[in-house]
């Protein structure tokens, strides 16, 4: 089988040595990059299971190569900033990062979120079929699709797929907040409950929903959210 690759950007050489250690002595392949132009080039050859993306780059605006990955790649991604305020925090997880890691950090943590999120990125380990069905639209959760009633494809990121994944297993049942941040993990409080937010908007985006009269994906206020209609797994 096949080791999971880690792609690793960071500007400072001396922690892509001490993640790339880590990493591989935890079993993983890594790819590092001090820029972000090398990086963007290396992606047209390879497909990392996940991104650890440093924001203070050189060359490029970090949050701005998140929401990008976020939506081209199905990659998992980590921001490892030095960056510790709540609002880069947010603004990190609502742009599309899977999680986000305050440096000064310890390599083993690193190594323990890369774990989880492998995991997480499975979306259901005992459910085979792949792809769902549902208001005559389409999910592929192999390669993160949608494909619309009349045929347009748009990509998922895999912060989006995990949600998605989270409704379509479960259709006309609420899924409460506390149960979200049990299954697809993070810390509870505002910050997870803005990022779930920011995550469902995209979703309804995606799924050509009215904002103020939502048809698939109904809020519930100050319970969680109820995904309506009939779901077939493929």
């Amino acid at each position: 089988m096949t080791k999971p690759l880690v792609t690793i950007l960071d500007d400072e050489p001396q922690i892509r040595l001490i993640l790339a250690d880590a990493l591989q002595d935890a079993g993983f392949r890594t790819a590092s990059f001090g820029r972000a132009t090398e990086f963007e080039a290396a992606l047209a050859k390879m497909a990392p299971d996940i991104c650890l993306v440093d924001l203070g780059l050189p060359d490029k605006d970090g949050l701005a190569l998140v929401h990008r990955l976020a939506l081209e790649r199905g990659a998992a991604i980590i921001i490892i900033s030095g960056r510790s305020q709540v609002q880069d925090r947010i603004t990190g997880l609502e742009l599309g990062a899977d999680d986000y890691i305050i440096k000064p950090f310890d390599p083993a943590e690193v190594v323990a979120r890369a774990r989880a999120l492998l995991r997480r990125g499975k979306l259901d380990t005992e459910q085979k079929a792949t792809v769902a069905t549902f208001a005559d639209w389409n999910a592929d959760f192999d390669q993160f699709l949608l494909r619309a009633p009349d045929g347009e494809v748009v990509s998922l990121s895999q912060a989006e797929g995990e949600v998605l994944m989270l409704f379509l297993k479960a259709p006309n049942r609420l899924i409460s907040r506390q149960y979200m941040q049990e299954t697809l993990g993070g810390v509870a409080g505002e910050s997870f409950d803005r990022a779930m937010d920011v995550r469902v908007s995209r979703l309804r985006t995606k799924l050509r929903e009215d904002p103020k009269n939502p048809r698939l994906i109904k809020t519930i206020y100050g319970a969680g959210y109820i995904f309506l209609g009939e779901v077939t797994w493929v």
